[in-house]
């Protein structure tokens, strides 16, 4: 038996791919403006969720923007600032729940759309080591841009299945947890399943399907754009950013696409 457990918004209270913004500008990974619109999306996922189009988009400008960057460099600066950054982020309510399962016996997996090496280490925290996540190309010990395999819907039934087939797992019985009606192919894969702080079509459904809910509550998402001056850009700036932000998820076409 099992317990599988989306990461954003079921066990972290944030996003963890926009999480480490302002951590990748201190390091000059990216830029002010980058981390900014980091940001932004970051609390826009926050009130109103994603569509998966808007996932589908949110992809590909965030591996554009790592193409070239050094593994081992995100993964120490993820490992440094992971206790200041998301560690504060865990929901207790979740942490228990990962607890209770593993004294049941049972095993617990993290199985997340953002980026493995953004997710390993916050399950590690959990004292979790089972993590099924999206796969980054990486060539000569750097981020190539290309993905692996993007774990997003679809692809997290079809995980299950295999670990299933792997694992012997009695998915009849098993918990599957999740906030998003994206992971409906995860939840419908298992004999429980839970939506945790679910969006409104995720609600409608477990309502229809007869399915718990969860409210997890501590900590409370926190939604705070950094200042004009914890950036180091001009109000101006920060001023347009946002206004754009207002606009919706094309913030987040960078460079390449020359918003």
């Amino acid at each position: 038996m099992a317990a599988f457990f989306d990461l954003d918004k079921t066990v972290i209270a944030t996003s963890s791919t926009f999480a480490f913004g302002r951590e990748f500008m201190h390091k000059g990974l990216i830029s002010p403006v980058e981390a900014l619109q980091m940001t932004l999306a970051k609390t826009n996922f926050m009130i109103s969720g994603m569509s998966a189009e808007q996932m589908d988009s949110t992809r590909d400008q965030l591996t554009a923007l790592i193409a070239g960057w050094s593994v081992e460099e995100v993964r120490q600066i993820t490992e440094e600032t992971l206790h200041s950054v998301l560690v504060p982020t865990i929901y207790a309510e979740a942490r228990e729940l990962i607890r209770f399962h593993q004294l049941a016996g049972h095993d617990v997996v993290i199985v997340s759309a953002s980026a493995a090496d953004l997710v390993r280490p916050i399950a590690a925290e959990l004292g979790v080591t089972d993590v099924v996540a999206t796969e980054l190309e990486v060539r000569d010990g750097r981020y190539t841009g290309e993905i692996l395999s993007y774990n997003k819907g679809e692809a997290k039934g079809e995980a299950l299945a295999e670990l299933a087939r792997s694992r012997d797992y009695d998915l009849s019985a098993s918990y599957a947890y999740s906030d998003s009606a994206t992971d409906l192919p995860m939840l419908q894969a298992v004999g429980n399943p839970v939506a945790v702080n679910p969006d409104r079509a995720l609600k409608k459904h477990a309502l229809a399907e007869g399915w718990e809910i969860r409210a997890f509550k501590d900590p409370e998402p926190l939604f705070t754009a950094p200042t004009a001056r914890e950036v180091g850009i001009g109000t101006g700036v920060v001023a347009a950013v946002a206004a754009a932000a207002v606009g919706g998820w094309w913030l987040l076409r960078g460079r390449d696409s020359g918003s």
